[in-house]
């Protein structure tokens, strides 16, 4: 008797574009990088924290420094990684909970994770910038 051996063709290389995500993955994928990005951010946003509190002096600076645009725009980023990370997690725990399992709700609750990280950020931005 002869083996005879099957090989499956696997691909030889991923192709990154080509993967299509569905919306639900993709919530997923940016409840983890905003929660590595504000956990890499934290010495950032103690600082600041820490010069607002300290003297007067140091509020001056960390007036100065929290007035430059670029540095808003980070503060603006942060903001939304905060949103995003809050309200994929709530989803999150309902999905622990097993509630919104189906297809349908959970790509309901992935778009409307990303409405309301999107409209909180604009609103507490607008609010603070």
């Amino acid at each position: 008797m002869s083996e005879v051996t099957v090989r499956k063709q696997r691909p030889k290389h991923l192709a990154l574009n080509e993967i299509r995500l569905p919306l639900p993955g993709f919530v997923s994928i940016l409840h983890r990088v905003s929660g590595a990005g504000l956990f890499l951010c934290l010495p950032i946003l103690i600082g600041l924290f820490g010069m607002s509190l300290g003297s007067p002096e140091s509020f001056e600076n960390y007036k100065s420094v929290v007035g430059n645009p670029l540095v808003k725009l980070i503060l603006l980023g942060l903001l939304w990684a905060y949103m995003h990370h809050f309200c994929a997690g709530i989803r999150f725990l309902l999905l622990d909970m097993h509630k919104g399992l189906d297809l349908p709700s959970a790509r309901s609750s992935a778009r409307m994770v990303l409405i309301a990280s999107l409209t909180l950020t604009v609103l507490i931005g607008v609010k603070l910038w």
